[in-house]
């Protein structure tokens, strides 16, 4: 994997604290920053993923998907 290098600035405060939560996790700073760069990569894809999914929806689909579905209460092999 190859790696590539950034100059960061970050309040002191901010880097106090990341610095604190990174030694209670046994982590380095670099690898906290990694990790929640990752987090919040992850979170943003993942909303634009469903905001496509949701815009090609088809609502009508869905909604006769509902009234096909029956009255049948879940069977036994259903229950969590």
């Amino acid at each position: 994997m190859s790696k590539a290098n950034y100059a960061l600035r970050l309040q002191p405060s901010l880097k106090s604290a990341a610095e604190r939560l990174a030694a209670a996790e046994g982590t380095s700073l670099n690898q906290f920053i990694n990790v929640a760069v990752a987090e919040k990569l992850s979170a943003l894809e993942t909303e634009e993923f469903f905001r496509k999914r949701a815009a090609a929806g088809d609502r009508a689909a869905f909604l006769r998907f509902l009234d096909e579905a029956g009255d049948e209460p879940p069977a036994d092999a259903d229950a969590g």
